[in-house]
């Protein structure tokens, strides 16, 4: 978490990073209230800093409001839980239809936080068609602006999650609701978005950290081209994105469940070895290079050092079992909470300590062989050579560059689709190494012979190989 405190009037605004997802929820307090921006499910994040916050130095803040600019279609809601535990008042754009009391806002609307500070609705449609930004007002005037999935840090939330036949309509309400921020905020107003750090929701990565309206002016598309020419270049850019959105935005709407945190049932070796022989999903949450040296047969490698609840969820048949193993209790405790924020509530079973300790017998532990892109042309001693180069990444990045001669599978298509693999060995990379293991441990698991490319895909060219642009 960081802070950015408005001096002029004493508010400051704490950013609530969840940066596995790509995605921040903001709380804004003047040091005695607050109001919280697009909270994420695990509520006691900001439960807790609140309780640090305040002008007597630890006295605490209260929450009074929670609003959203959305129905967020990549993280299932905390709001509806905060409100439920705090008693505030809960904000949600007027059109959307949702399940559960609320205080409906639409364009124009003002929430009075406190005498000096005050939130004030404003329909940025575009990312979806209700959604609302928040301009953050003080003594002084507006002081930033919350746009959730509009105006983004060097660019703009995706348009195209709510159909094909929805998107060109959206990219052009998005276009025009980026020149109404524009127009109506000061130059120096802070831009603090949800997405674009990662997440999936944003068209493309944020281009950096930090940002206000006039910076958006320089850099960002909406603000620079023609409304034609920024529909085009946006919907030409869009690239495929988890296929767990589809059930983010029913349960927001619905009202989600609170969040259970308790620890999962435990599984000893003859368990486990009975849900992989049932083809269950038990995925290995130690390092890639870890995992790669000594694992046992049929898990997955999703480590917690990446995207751990983004893969998983794409990867997965929604509702199927999923276990969990790792090195200690608080691996299992971390990928629990990650994988409550997009819906899977409760892992089917969970398994900490050495691999030789959740082994039924010695049998079950295997190895997966790595390698680097230079050792394509030369493969060391030991290491089957290479008769199929496989390139998980996402089409927008096979698009930008790829070896020639590559076969191009995207990760989340590769088990639906793995039979048009050729035969022989494989060899599997993606832009770093988290992706070709996974890829790898799903190939394995399916009889395949297989080497992981634990490497940076920039290397590729440094070795020499012919790279199609």
């Amino acid at each position: 978490m960081s802070e950015a405190v408005l001096s002029d009037n004493g508010i400051a605004v704490h950013v609530i990073e969840t940066s596995s997802l790509g995605d921040r929820g903001y709380l804004a307090t003047d040091g005695r209230v607050a109001v919280v921006v697009d909270p994420q499910r695990d509520v006691d994040r900001i439960l807790a800093l609140a309780g640090r916050l305040g002008a007597r130095g630890g006295a605490g803040v209260r929450i009074t409001h929670v609003v959203e600019t959305h129905l967020h279609n990549d993280y299932v809601s905390g709001g509806l839980e905060l409100t439920r535990l705090t008693g505030a008042r809960y904000g949600i754009a007027a059109a959307d239809e949702v399940a559960f009391d609320h205080t409906p806002l639409a364009d124009g609307d003002v929430v009075e936080v406190s005498p000096g500070l005050r939130l004030r609705a404003l329909a940025t449609p575009g990312h979806t068609f209700h959604h609302l930004s928040y301009v953050l007002e003080g003594h002084a005037g507006p002081e930033g602006v919350f746009t959730g999935g509009s105006l983004l840090i060097g660019t703009t939330g995706r348009t195209d999650l709510l159909g094909d036949r929805h998107t060109q309509a959206l990219a052009r309400a998005q276009h025009a609701s980026a020149r109404k921020l524009a127009d109506l905020l000061p130059g120096g107003a802070a831009i603090w978005p949800t997405h674009g750090f990662g997440s999936f929701c944003s068209a493309t990565q944020a281009s950096g950290e930090a940002s206000t309206i006039d910076r958006e002016r320089r850099i960002n598309p909406a603000l620079r081209l023609a409304e034609d020419e920024f529909v085009t270049e946006t919907l030409a850019g869009l690239d495929a994105y988890p296929a767990y959105y589809a059930h983010i935005g029913a349960i927001n709407a619905t009202g989600p469940d609170p969040v259970d945190l308790r620890p999962p049932a435990q599984a000893g070796a003859r368990a486990l070895r009975k849900r992989l022989e049932a083809g269950e999903w038990v995925v290995d949450l130690r390092h890639r290079t870890a995992y790669a040296a000594s694992h046992l047969a049929g898990t997955v490698g999703l480590g917690l050092d990446g995207s751990m609840a983004t893969w998983l969820g794409w990867l997965i048949d929604w509702g199927a079992p999923v276990t969990v193993i790792g090195e200690t209790p608080e691996q299992i405790a971390a990928a629990q909470r990650e994988l409550v924020r997009i819906g899977i509530d409760r892992i089917a079973a969970a398994a900490a300590g050495p691999q030789e300790d959740l082994a039924a017998d010695p049998s079950q532990l295997r190895s997966l062989p790595t390698a680097t892109f230079a050792d394509l042309s030369s493969p060391p001693a030991g290491l089957p050579a290479p008769e199929v180069i496989l390139d998980v990444r996402l089409g927008g990045e096979w698009t930008a560059g790829h070896i020639d001669g590559a076969t191009h599978l995207p990760l989340p298509d590769l088990e639906r689709r793995m039979e048009q693999i050729p035969p022989g060995a494989i060899w599997v990379h993606c832009g770093s190494g988290y992706r070709a293991t996974a890829a790898a441990s799903l190939l394995a698991r399916a009889g395949r012979t297989v080497v992981v490319i634990d490497d940076e895909f920039g290397e590729a060219a440094s070795a020499g190989l012919p790279i199609v642009r």
